[in-house]
Parts: structure tokens; C-alpha cells; sequence
């Protein structure tokens, strides 16, 4: 039944995306806000506290939710299942960023990429380079599907395999908004200690959801040299999970995703793997969509054999 959600809910997210103000992320939003605003004083107790009511109490409401439809109705269950992935993973949520991009490149209208780059990562890029404007394309591409895609599949397999139904999704999806939304801000609207609990929270959660993205990545393209990557190459991109699926997806495409070394001395220059590899092109762009949907479709097979194997899946 979960690979049937899944693919259901991948479906119905293709053919009508959510709106970015939809009902439901607001509604999230405005918990995680009311949850922050009343708890958060400073203290680390409290900055836990209020991560786990934020994260805990959607989450422990969706397997209730579940659990009473199921009880009741099996398809009353199925459909809410399907509705609340529908909620938290697609790829529309994110992929019209870097459709427009890609389509204002294809045209030749970099001035309008820019516009469109700075207006998803809310920083100026008028000055960067093409090959950096590239590269943060990439970058914040691959990261945005790992995220509203890859991580949601396996955080909500892992938890409907405990029988906890889709209680999986909505903490990976929340857990991530937190780790983004929670960081400190010129206001200093949030504490220390509340950054530091979304933060960590965070770098937990995702521990095996991006390995298993990276493997994904190295399965469907250069195996040898994203493994290689994501071994020794990890830490230059970013740290945490970030660096293993950014290193994974450099190896995997055969692209420069780091930023060259200027003063690195020649001999150090020629031990470094990374500078076999060209720096971004606008071909790489469309090797990105290759990649991810080769990655989705692995994944969706995989879960179809265990289904077909009678595991909880």
C-alpha cells in the first residue's frame, strides 16, 4: 500500500501542483511560529521543547489521523495516506525555480536568470560568474530534491515500517523547514538555543536519508567516481549531510561542483581529483534532470520488489 501512495501521490503532484500558499504548509508555518513565539526564551531546554512540539505534535496527529481512518475504512486510510504525501513531496514544489532558470539560459537571457536565481535564494548573483551562476543552480537543485523528494521517501518508509503510517514524512518535511526558518536572523527572533536544537535535530534526521540519496545518485550515474567523491570530497562542499549528496552528484555527473582553488599551488592542483572535471556547462543542467529521474525511478523499483517480497512496504 505505501508504494501505492507514493506513486499516487507522485502522479497527482504532476498534474496539479500545490500552490506555494497552500492550506496545508501554511497551516504548518503558523504552528511552528505560535510554537516558537510562546516557548523559545533562551534557555536549551526550552529550545528543545519547542522543536519536538512543532515537529512531534503534527507528526503524532497525522498517525492518529491514520490510524482512526484505517480502523474505520481502509480506503478512508489509503486516501489519507496519499493526501498527506501529496502535502510533503513532489517535485513541483520546488522545480519551476529551476525550470524557469534553465529555460531563460536556453534562450540566452542570462540577465533573467540571474532575476530568477536571486528571487529563489533571496541573494544577489548579478556579479557571479557563469560558471558559478551554474554552479549554484546545481547545487541548490540537487539539495531541493534530496529534500522534497528523496529524504521524504525514505524517512516515510522507515517510519510506515515501524506502523507508524505517514508520521515519517511530516517529520522530515518539518525538520528541514525548522533547520532553514530557525536560523538566526537579524532581529534576533530566535534564540541560541533554538538554533542550535533545529539545527542538530536536523543533521539526525537527515543522517541516512542523504546517504541513501548519494547511493541513489551513484547507482544511476558514475558509480566509481561519486563514490569517490562522496568519500573524500564531502567536506569542501558543505558540512553535514549537504556535502555527501552535493559530493555524490559531482562524482555521479563528472562536473565541478566546489569552487576551484585560486592559490592552491599546481602540485597540490594535480592530486586533486576535482580538477579532472569541467566546471558547470548548460549541459550539465539537463544531465541534473537525468540524474534525479533516474534516481526515482531506481528507488520506485526498489520499493516495487519489496512490495512484490510482502514486506511492510
Amino acid at each position: 500500500m505505501g508504494f501505492f501512495a507514493i506513486l499516487i501521490a507522485l502522479l497527482l503532484e504532476q498534474a496539479r501542483p500545490l500552490a506555494h500558499d497552500n492550506a496545508a504548509h501554511s497551516a504548518l508555518r503558523s504552528w511552528a511560529r505560535a510554537v516558537r513565539r510562546n516557548i523559545d526564551a533562551g534557555h536549551a531546554a526550552q529550545g528543545w521543547i519547542a522543536w519536538l512540539l512543532a515537529v512531534g505534535v503534527p507528526s503524532v496527529v497525522a498517525a492518529l489521523i491514520y490510524w482512526a481512518l484505517w480502523s474505520f475504512s481502509s480506503v478512508l486510510g489509503f486516501v489519507w495516506l496519499v493526501g498527506v504525501l501529496y502535502v510533503t513531496l513532489g517535485f513541483r514544489q520546488f522545480s519551476h525555480h529551476f525550470s524557469e532558470i534553465r529555460r531563460a539560459l536556453d534562450e540566452g537571457d542570462e540577465a533573467l536568470a540571474r532575476d530568477k536565481l536571486a528571487a529563489w535564494l533571496r541573494v544577489d548573483v548579478s556579479s557571479l560568474p557563469r560558471a558559478e551562476l551554474l554552479r549554484q543552480v546545481i547545487q541548490h537543485s540537487v539539495l531541493s530534491a534530496h529534500r522534497h523528494v528523496f529524504g521524504v521517501l525514505v524517512a516515510f518508509v522507515v517510519f510506515w515500517m515501524l506502523g507508524l503510517g505517514p508520521t515519517g514524512a511530516i517529520l522530515y518535511r518539518m525538520a528541514e523547514y525548522l533547520s532553514r526558518n530557525w536560523q538566526a536572523r537579524a532581529d534576533n527572533s530566535r534564540s541560541q538555543a533554538l538554533q542550535a536544537a533545529a539545527a542538530q535535530a536536523w543533521v539526525w534526521i537527515d543522517y541516512l536519508p542523504a546517504r541513501t540519496t548519494a547511493l541513489g545518485f551513484a547507482v544511476v550515474g558514475n558509480f566509481e567516481e561519486a563514490v569517490a567523491s562522496w568519500r573524500s570530497e564531502s567536506k569542501t562542499y558543505a558540512p553535514g549531510s549537504d556535502g555527501v549528496v552535493l559530493a555524490a552528484t559531482s562524482g555521479a555527473l563528472n562536473v565541478r561542483l566546489a569552487v576551484r582553488a585560486q592559490a592552491a599551488p599546481p602540485s597540490e592542483l594535480q592530486n586533486d581529483a576535482q580538477t579532472a572535471r569541467p566546471d558547470p556547462q548548460l549541459a550539465h543542467l539537463g544531465g541534473v534532470v537525468g540524474l534525479v529521474w533516474r534516481a526515482v525511478v531506481l528507488w520506485m523499483l526498489v520499493l516495487a520488489l519489496l512490495s512484490l517480497a510482502r514486506l511492510p512496504i
